[in-house]
């Protein structure tokens, strides 16, 4: 459990803020996360990556020459926001293109997909490489949808040698599609991590069991099974890998033995030392392994093993020197010293002119908000228990932070006589940057959505609040990609936006037909405890979802329940 802290809300902010004061000669500090402190030649390709807090020395211990140009650093195991991704990489990029790799989680892929999009518009070609490497999270046919653990190790590292040699960044992205494609990696737990301030764990291990598969989320694992001996574990970890490595896989690897948090580094050489005698005895020869804490999960007393499966190609660009603050190979020449002051983007941009409706609906907007953030306050602890039974728990936390944000946000604006649409614009980017993750982007782009369908007009109808209620839906759906029964936000949002449309068309009031259509979101919500996730973090532990709601549809269920009832108020008043 985590002792060391003073607000465990700012408890990621206040380590990178420590982790750069002790680090100086290798990151700086931008809004968002890291970047070299030094400089890199003009034309390079920057390798940006990231993910959330709480697994060091993943994702900033890895800037620096010869690996990563920066990192984008989101909340406790939350994806950083795409404003986070895009700041970093513009700070980041030397004139030669970036590239994105990541782990491969809803969230990640939905603000680092924002990023790409963005930094592409303005010119700076950007591309991405997920990575892949958990054989628990999907079967082989189905490689594409395995989630990325201590194997993203193997694909930064061969991007930034490949950067550092001055290869283009078709060359960097090839290589790092290649290195993910040799890279396979399985994880146990023994027990599981706390997030800073809370009570009790994200999940337990029964005692005298291991948890099989893991994330590094907190995660519970795929199956529990016997504790067994360092011997019989090595066995199970080569074993497993050993019947899922490529096709393609050769008779050199490159073993990662990493640790979670609290697995000492004796255990994990006594470890080790089964692992090697295991490939030997396999016929592969080990070249270059590691043995350490690589991506951490807070806490959490558990260990996972990588082999990356080498030719010539990508044994020449593991093996190149690089120099980070956790990461060391070879040699390096020393690097200048840049200045990073002048990368922050300064300036605040002019409240618009807005009619008086708007104005006024601004406020009505401001305590709407404040709603969804009572309920949200209100139920944050049950959120997270029920997100912990499948997922990594944040849920609840990671709602509180979102929406505290964008009241916040709203609250500024409103002050500064901001209308409708540019209210709800603030309060949604803020949602997005401080949330992170999943509902996160889902939730910032539905809010600005909303703000940018009813616009600065001179008076609003039932017609405007439908179209409202259509683009919240479409935002959703088409940034989450998710379907009616896929176990998501999106099993309670359909519902609701349908019941909705139908009570207004029918005539009737705009509280009435919101308490309809939040009495369908929570009937829907309920529902989803027969479902079994086909998306995000709980996909891969569908049998344990079983029985439960999904939280997101949950979280929504109740938001919407709230506003309505606050609409029934003003109606009646």
């Amino acid at each position: 459990m985590t002792k060391i802290f003073d607000d465990p809300a700012q408890f990621a902010d206040d380590a990178l803020d420590g982790f750069v004061a002790a680090n100086r000669q290798y990151v700086a500090r931008v809004d968002g996360g890291v970047v070299r402190s030094t400089e890199s030649p003009e034309g390079q390709v920057a390798v940006v990556i990231g993910g959330g807090s709480g697994h060091y020395p993943a994702f900033a211990g890895l800037v620096g020459a010869g690996l990563a140009a920066g990192s984008a650093c989101g909340n406790m195991f939350a994806s950083p926001s795409a404003g986070q991704v895009y700041r970093v990489a513009k700070a980041s990029q030397s004139g030669g293109g970036v590239l994105l790799s990541y782990g491969n989680y809803a969230g990640d892929v939905l603000h680092f997909g924002q990023a790409q999009e963005k930094l592409n518009a303005e010119g700076i070609e950007t591309r991405t490489v997920l990575v892949t490497d958990d054989i628990a999270s999907a079967p082989l046919e189905e490689i594409g949808k395995r989630r990325g653990i201590a194997g993203d190790l193997t694909v930064f590292k061969v991007a930034g040698a490949a950067a550092e040699a001055g290869l283009d960044l078709d060359e960097v992205e090839r290589l790092a599609i290649k290195a993910n494609h040799h890279t396979r990696s399985l994880g146990v737990a023994f027990a599981g991590c706390t997030l800073p301030g809370a009570d009790e764990p994200l999940f337990t291990v029964p005692e005298g069991m291991m948890s099989v598969g893991l994330g590094i989320h907190g995660e519970p694992g795929i199956s529990e099974q016997p504790l067994p001996t360092a011997s019989e574990l090595a066995q199970l970890l080569v074993d497993g890998l050993l019947k899922d490595k490529p096709d393609i896989a050769g008779r050199r690897v490159a073993p990662i033995l990493n640790g979670l948090g609290t697995v000492k580094y004796d255990e994990l050489f006594l470890l080790f030392g089964k692992i090697e005698a295991l490939l030997t005895a396999a016929g592969l020869e080990v070249v270059e392994p590691e043995c350490g804490e690589l991506v951490t999960s807070l806490d959490m007393s558990g260990l996972s093993l990588t082999l990356f499966w080498l030719d010539g190609e990508l044994e020449k660009f593991w093996s190149a020197p690089a120099d980070t603050p956790a990461f060391r190979k070879g040699n390096l020449a020393p690097r200048r010293a840049r200045s990073v002051e002048s990368l922050a983007e300064a300036g605040t941009a002019p409240v618009l002119a807005a009619t008086p409706a708007s104005t006024a609906l601004a406020a009505t907007a401001l305590d709407a908000l404040k709603e969804a953030q009572a309920v949200v306050v209100e139920h944050e602890e049950t959120l997270g228990k029920l997100d912990a039974i499948a997922g990594d728990g944040d849920h609840g936390i990671g709602m509180r932070r979102g929406v505290d944000a964008a009241v916040a946000a709203a609250e500024k604006s409103h002050a500064a006589g901001a209308g409708l649409e540019e209210l709800l614009a603030a309060a949604g980017e803020q949602w997005a940057e401080r949330a992170g993750g999943t509902s996160g982007a889902l939730w910032g782009a539905a809010v600005t959505a909303v703000g940018k369908t009813l616009g600065s007009k001179d008076s609003y109808t039932a017609a405007d609040a439908a179209a409202a209620v259509n683009a919240l839906r479409d935002a959703i759906v088409t940034l989450g990609k998710a379907e009616a029964g896929d176990k998501t936000m999106v099993d309670a949002l359909l519902p609701f936006a349908d019941t909705f449309s139908k009570a207004i068309d029918d005539g009737g009031s705009l509280a009435a037909s919101l308490s309809a259509a939040a009495e369908a979101a929570a009937k829907a919500a309920d529902a989803t405890a027969e479902l079994s996730p086909k998306k995000g973090r709980a996909r891969p532990l569908a049998e344990k979802s079983l029985g439960h709601p999904d939280p997101g549809a949950v979280s929504f269920g109740l938001i919407a329940r709230r506003v309505a009832d606050y609409a029934a108020t003003i109606e009646s008043s």
